[in-house]
């Protein structure tokens, strides 16, 4: 048997997955946000470890015979987030989280003082990664600064706790800054920029390597066996993809899930930082990754679901699927930038807005241009990747927001993209986990055979016609951020 443990924003999953490649056990334990000032968004690492202890303890109540037979474990996350660790390993601070925009002038004074930064590690300096967030805390919280010891990632903090290792992946690390992504190594000019050296990092290793042992008593305690070992793993989008096959060049997917993500493999380093493209190193060793990333996805459905009253969103969605097509023309254009946006703006100050509202706009009008709006926000983004020379010929479809058969039309046609949905794809980043999991254990396996999509479970096609009203509407979509930008505050 292999553990996946995937460490989200909302909740931490396991999933137990046996020598067949076939999961025989998923479950969940929920967790919550602090947002104490405007932009600022916080976890306490000791919540996602307490997360993680009632999870095992229901894994042992229930699954205690698949628990013992556990050979490896393997770790996925949330990216980006900063958690700060004293000379005793004890947290200093809450973690400061991937959709955390706080560091924005921060990110300016980065690119500024490292004026080769976007060739080191392939991004821009957005407030969302990890290095921002240290020149801040060094700037406001001087004394935490100082004390200082360890940086980790929320997934990392975690293999801490687990095996006792300071470790992080390549994966998960290029989400920092401080990587030099097509060496996948750290780069010393990039902590040297933020008042860091090597020592403050984790050690690297590749996601599919060995990170680690599980401790004697965290086994013993959960009736696992001794020496169960633990992969490097990789952060969430990187694990997603290996959860649903997507390790060769060309491969994508896309998820709806808090955030929305285009996601497309690559054999090499390809970046495109101009245009708030990321590029990444793949959970893989010698395989990148190209990312196009909208802040806001299906929490915008949550969003506009309380706004307007609905019972739920499943109701809602309801509404929105009644209307006619002379009606979706005539909605209102939305912005879906409710937390600012990454790809292709890299704007922090960036808000929601809805343009054309009159006095027939009803509840699902505004629930359709909601859904077309982040399907226009992942168009941006596709237009970003192309401008790094990758087309995509089709993606699968994740996240809680692709259950929607209505928005996963919409979407490929916004895109003139084929989309399709595969079974055990909600399952992504802990199943891609527990596959690194494998492929520690087992370094001679065959990476085709362990990395395979699951069926197809719905396809969705171009539809010509709505393909090109779509597109007429997606033109006005982009004038319209370009013109209420300068009224956005800072």
């Amino acid at each position: 048997m292999y553990l996946g443990i995937d460490l989200g924003t909302s909740e931490i999953k396991f999933l137990l997955l046996d020598e067949a490649n076939q999961v025989v056990a998923n479950i969940g334990e929920p967790l919550s946000v602090s947002r104490p000032k405007p932009l600022w968004s916080e976890q306490h690492p000791s919540d996602w470890w307490s997360a993680v202890e009632r999870g095992m303890q229901r894994l042992a109540a229930t699954q205690s015979q698949l628990l013992a037979a556990v050979r490896g474990i393997g770790l996925s996350g949330q990216m980006h987030g900063a958690v700060l660790l004293d000379r005793h390993d004890h947290v200093l601070r809450p973690a400061i989280l991937w959709n955390d925009v706080r560091a924005g002038s921060q990110c300016l004074a980065l690119e500024a003082s490292v004026p080769t930064s976007r060739h080191i590690t392939g991004n821009l300096a957005m407030p969302g990664f990890t290095a921002p967030k240290l020149l801040w805390v060094a700037e406001h919280e001087p004394d935490t600064f100082l004390r200082t010891e360890k940086v980790l990632l929320p997934k990392d903090y975690l293999r801490l706790l687990l095996t006792g290792e300071h470790v992080s992946d390549m994966s998960d690390a290029a989400g920092t800054l401080w990587l030099d992504v097509e060496k996948r190594d750290w780069s010393d000019t990039m902590l040297t920029a933020t008042g860091l050296t090597r020592d403050h990092m984790p050690r690297l290793v590749e996601g599919s390597g060995v990170s680690g042992y599980l401790r004697a008593g965290l086994a013993s305690k959960w009736g696992l066996a001794n020496n169960v070992m633990v992969a490097g793993g990789a952060g969430d989008n990187a694990a997603s993809a290996i959860g649903m096959g997507v390790i060769n060049n060309g491969q994508a997917f896309l998820s709806l899930g808090t955030s929305g993500v285009l996601f497309v493999a690559n054999a090499g380093y390809r970046p495109n930082p101009e245009q708030g493209l990321h590029t990444f190193c793949h959970a893989l060793p010698a395989r990148w990754h190209q990312m196009a990333v909208i802040l806001s996805a299906a929490s915008c459905l949550r969003w506009v679901t309380q706004l307007t009253h609905a019972q739920d969103e499943t109701a809602l969605l309801a509404e929105v699927e009644t209307m006619s097509a002379a009606a979706c023309e005539r909605a209102p254009l939305f912005l879906p930038y409710l937390s600012g946006e990454r790809t292709p703006h890299n704007d922090p100050h960036a808000k929601g807005v809805w343009l054309g509202l009159d006095h027939d706009t009803d509840r699902a009008a505004l629930g359709y241009s909601v859904l077309e709006g982040v399907a226009f926000a992942l168009v941006d983004g596709y237009r970003a990747l192309q401008g790094a020379g990758t087309n995509i010929a089709s993606a699968v479809l994740v996240g809680g927001g692709s259950k929607s058969a209505y928005w996963s039309q919409l979407l490929a046609n916004a895109l003139n993209v084929p989309l399709t949905r595969h079974h055990g794809g909600d399952m992504g980043a802990a199943l891609g986990a527990a596959r690194l999991a494998i492929l520690a254990v087992n370094p001679g396996s065959d990476l085709e055979s362990v990395c395979v999509s699951g069926p197809i479970m719905e396809a969705f096609a171009p539809e010509s016609h709505s393909c090109s009203v779509l597109s007429e509407r997606y033109e006005r979509f982009k004038k319209l951020y370009a013109a209420a930008r300068p009224q956005f505050l800072h």
